[in-house]
């Protein structure tokens, strides 16, 4: 261990204090991306009675580390005052706030490195957990209650300016909304068409996993929907990684050019997005080439508008899913070009400042990273 580090067990306790009034309100799971979520588990039959209640500025973590990735699912309760938890988590918080500062012992969780620790000491033949005696001797530095206030006041102030950024962008495309219902829910010179008829339909492949070779950092950009809903941008220039030229040629996915109006047909259905970079996807994606009669714009926002539209056509009995035949013959109505071109001319400048400031929040991410990364030369 070195010198300046300390084992975690000596600043924490676990709680567990159980539902007995029965309560049903503010039910709440744990992601990997660390945060409280709304519970989405069959509570049919539930005795809730037997459920931990968390408080606020008390952790919770699940000790089952094998289905869940690379990631353990621990977060930091903040934005309620007390939820519910099943009996599986684990409830735990610190014992003086004045030694160790809950939102700094976060930061410390939300390392990549503590994942991989995570994962490194679980056990069990069945399934693999990360036991209380496991988690009490995590090892980390823990410098002064000055100093943890400010790594902690330092990463607050980004999240801040994210959080303020992202509502500019929230506006920008409210605006871009309005425009596109003011221009085309009182236009009566449609013509009757199908989906079709805005472009080209494209979907996408998957090479085989098994050759380790077919897939890179720096090659033909490559997508999967979880590169569109784990980062929720709207300008996409790549994923999470490449693939090599003979992982394309090996099996039928399909380059398409920028302006290309990225559409996830399944797991989930109907999140859009806009291709910066020529760029081919996974079968997951049933995407348009818009033409330039009809144009990015539009498209975008048709299909963001009519979500709904998109998930009705869909089918499925593991997971919903609409085909790329299915979705070539929607009927639409097809507004004239040259009302499509005034709303791309009105939505140019939007979106290069959405661009601008997506690209910003990037860099602010980036800043949150190297911060909590350099917690443990401290």
């Amino acid at each position: 261990m070195k010198s300046n580090y300390k084992k975690l067990g000596k600043y924490i306790r676990q709680v567990d204090i159980r539902n007995t009034e029965g309560k049903t309100d503010n039910l709440l799971g744990v992601s990997v991306a660390k945060q409280f979520i709304p519970s989405i588990a069959n509570t049919v039959g539930t005795d809730f009675t037997k459920y931990k209640v968390v408080k606020k500025g008390q952790f919770t973590y699940i000790p089952d580390t094998s289905r869940r990735g690379d990631k353990i699912g621990i977060a930091l309760l903040e934005d309620y005052d007390e939820g519910l938890v099943s009996n599986v988590y684990t409830v735990f918080e610190v014992i003086d706030e004045k030694e160790l500062i809950p939102q700094y012992l976060m930061l410390w969780f939300s390392r990549p490195e503590f994942d991989r620790f995570a994962r490194f000491k679980s056990h069990g033949s069945v399934r693999e957990v990360m036991d209380w005696d496991e988690m009490c001797n995590v090892e980390l530095p823990i410098p002064t209650y000055e100093e943890q206030k400010q790594i902690v006041d330092s990463y607050n102030a980004i999240k801040t300016r994210i959080a303020i950024k992202k509502q500019i962008n929230d506006n920008l495309e409210a605006q871009a909304s309005a425009i596109y219902h003011s221009l085309f829910d009182e236009c009566s010179e449609w013509v009757k068409g199908s989906v079709s008829d805005f472009g080209e339909v494209i979907g996408g492949a998957t090479p085989s996993k098994d050759i380790d070779d077919y897939f890179c950092s720096d090659g033909i950009v490559w997508l999967t929907p979880k590169d569109l809903t784990s980062t929720g941008k709207k300008f996409i220039y790549r994923g999470e990684t490449d693939i090599t030229n003979a992982a394309y040629r090996s099996c039928s996915t399909k380059l398409m050019p920028k302006g290309s109006v990225l559409l996830t047909s399944r797991a989930p259905v109907g999140c859009v997005a806009i291709a910066m970079t020529e760029l081919c996807t996974n079968q997951g994606f049933k995407s348009i080439v818009p033409s330039k009669k009809i144009g990015t714009a539009f498209v975008y926002y048709f299909l963001k508008e009519n979500k709904q539209l998109l998930e009705s056509h869909s089918s499925g009995t593991t997971f919903m899913e609409i085909s790329g035949n299915v979705l070539k013959e929607i009927p639409v109505s097809i507004p004239p070009e040259e009302l499509t071109q005034k709303f791309a001319d009105l939505c140019e400048p939007i979106f290069r400042h959405q661009e601008q400031i997506e690209a910003e929040i990037d860099h602010l991410l980036e800043l949150q990273r190297t911060m909590v990364s350099q917690i443990s030369s401290r």
